[in-house]
């Protein structure tokens, strides 16, 4: 759920005069054909550099595959996350990154336990489930109840009568991620406000094979906590089906979720210091959890990667920008948003001395693009950049970066952001769900994301002039 506050601090922080600069900056240009403006002559060089490096083999493929098949599943408190953390912070310094730490984060623990979900009537049927995070649990025996059908929240108002003592099940077609996304966040507040004694949710993604997508949802005090569980996007629509066929559908819910007290996480953080300007920081991010059922590899393993990757490749090729490039492993993002805040309050001193934020936290399917948000001046200085990956296909910068976790730093210090998006439709159909494995993403598109992202923090962090705000 934590993903789609990014989009309330993607927006521009006024325009700002490029003092310094070349007089004629390009407005950005699109296709294969890109020209690259005179003025990154003395970046060019470097930046082939840092692409041929990065695709010249498949090192980030391999890390992200030792990262999960090692650790796998790296929910918030998990035992797998702390070592993962210890694992993060090793393979840093080995890699010869400077003043890698930690950053001590209090975060929420969640368990799941055990959790089953079955038709009892009509014939028996074994339904794949997964608890939302956040859920509270089924008394012990479970719950049994009839099901309630609806598609919209107005129904569910319409027919609100009907829901009291029942678990209702939001049958809602995928449309996409922003939009669908609510009635996971808040669908069981709503569903108890009527009544209800359970929600279930038909995933939100699009169709895959039989899937169940978790993912954060919330509560209200203005009504009580009831379990709450997605099922596949199938199974939702064969009990919608029967019940419209005039059939009452009965299924048992069994929860065992909990609460547990706050649990010690951290932040893992590695730099490359400036040989120039050390207090003026371009940062690169991603989140370090992820949810349980899969070993989270697109989100947000992945992107760890390549953020990770670019530093990496600097330090290998010699290559030491005048400003720091500081590469953040961020914790519970997933279901707290903790090590965002975290980052920010630690770090509010140096807040304007952020030059830009980078994230990548949608995966890395092709095709890919990345998005920039913040001030037309700068807008432009970041157009003129990405011709430098015209030959990676990766030159056309959209609108709209930014991330969950460098928002709030980039709030407070208004820092323009980006953002490295993979194909969503891909995306989201193994989204917080057990086939998020390594092996959907492909080496190729794991070196393309860490080239891309390694040379435009390359340059950011080398030219003369700060990107303006």
């Amino acid at each position: 759920m934590y993903r789609m506050l990014a989009f309330l601090f993607a927006v521009g922080f006024g325009i700002a005069a490029a003092a310094g600069w070349p007089a004629a900056l390009s407005a950005g240009t699109d296709g294969a054909q890109a020209q690259v403006p005179g003025w990154l002559t003395p970046y060019r060089d470097n930046a082939q550099r840092l692409i041929s490096a990065a695709t010249a083999d498949q090192f980030g493929w391999d890390r992200l595959a030792e990262l999960t098949d090692t650790y796998g599943a790296r929910l918030t408190g998990s035992d797998n996350l702390t070592r993962a953390i210890a694992w993060a912070v090793e393979t840093m310094k080995k890699d010869g990154l400077e003043r890698v730490r930690t950053e001590k984060v209090m975060a929420p623990r969640w368990v799941r336990g055990q959790e089953s979900l079955e038709i009892i009537d009509p014939p028996h049927h074994v339904i794949p489930m997964l608890g939302l995070g956040g859920s509270v649990a089924t008394p012990p025996e479970g719950i049994e109840a009839d099901v309630m059908v609806v598609s919209t929240m107005d129904e569910l108002q319409r027919r609100s009568a009907e829901a009291k003592g029942r678990i209702v099940l939001f049958d809602v077609p995928y449309t996409d991620y922003g939009e669908t996304v609510a009635y996971r966040s808040g669908g069981a507040r709503a569903a108890a406000r009527h009544g209800a004694v359970g929600m279930l949710l038909r995933s939100v993604g699009p169709m895959g094979l039989r899937t169940t997508h978790t993912g954060g949802m919330a509560y209200g005090d203005d009504a009580p906590k009831i379990p709450a569980a997605a099922i596949s996007v199938e199974d939702s629509q064969r009990i919608h089906r029967m019940v419209n066929r005039g059939r009452t559908v009965r299924v048992r819910l069994k929860m065992e979720a909990r609460f547990e007290p706050d649990v010690e996480s951290a932040n893992v953080i590695g730099e490359l210091v400036g040989r120039e300007r050390p207090d003026e920081i371009v940062l690169v991010g991603c989140h370090f959890d992820s949810w349980d059922p899969g070993t989270g590899a697109s989100d947000d393993a992945v992107g760890c990667v390549v953020t990770w990757e670019g530093m990496r490749l600097m330090k290998k090729l010699g290559i030491q920008p005048r400003r720091t490039v500081r590469v953040v492993l961020f914790t519970n993002e997933e279901n707290g948003l903790r090590g965002g805040t975290a980052y920010r309050d630690a770090h509010a001193a140096e807040a304007e001395n952020h030059i830009l934020a980078i994230e990548s936290d949608s995966g890395v399917f092709a095709p890919a693009r990345l998005a920039f948000s913040g001030s037309e001046s700068a807008r432009r200085i970041i157009a003129d950049i990405g011709t430098l990956l015209a030959g990676i296909d990766m030159q056309s910068i959209g609108p709209g970066g930014g991330g969950a976790d460098i928002g709030p730093i980039a709030q407070l210090g208004r820092v323009p952001m980006m953002a490295y998006s993979g194909d969503s439709m891909k995306y989201f159909t193994i989204h917080h769900t057990p086939a998020d494995t390594v092996e959907r993403i492909l080496p190729a598109e794991v070196s393309k994301a860490a080239a891309s992202l390694a040379v435009m923090t390359y340059v950011v962090a080398e030219m003369p002039e700060r990107l303006p705000k």
